[in-house]
């Protein structure tokens, strides 16, 4: 399989990873890497307290639907 942006400038590089919005693939050069935190909330009933882990979980988009995910949080 291959990167899809690079094909429609005429290359063929080898995809590394799929974009979980879209679906397309994509080389290294065109893809972006967000890592999730992973947290947890507990109520102990008087106070809430959230525990954030060390671990994330990646994330793998294309910059096209990461430039959209963005404008969604402004």
């Amino acid at each position: 399989m291959y990167c899809y942006i690079c094909a429609k400038e005429g290359k063929q590089t080898p995809a590394l990873a799929v974009c979980l919005a879209c679906g397309m693939c994509m080389c290294m050069d065109h893809l972006v890497v967000e890592h999730l935190p992973i947290k947890d909330v507990h109520n102990w009933g008087l106070s809430v307290e959230t525990i954030t882990y060390p671990e994330t979980i990646p994330r793998f988009l294309c910059q096209q639907c990461h430039t959209a995910l963005l404008q969604k949080k402004s």
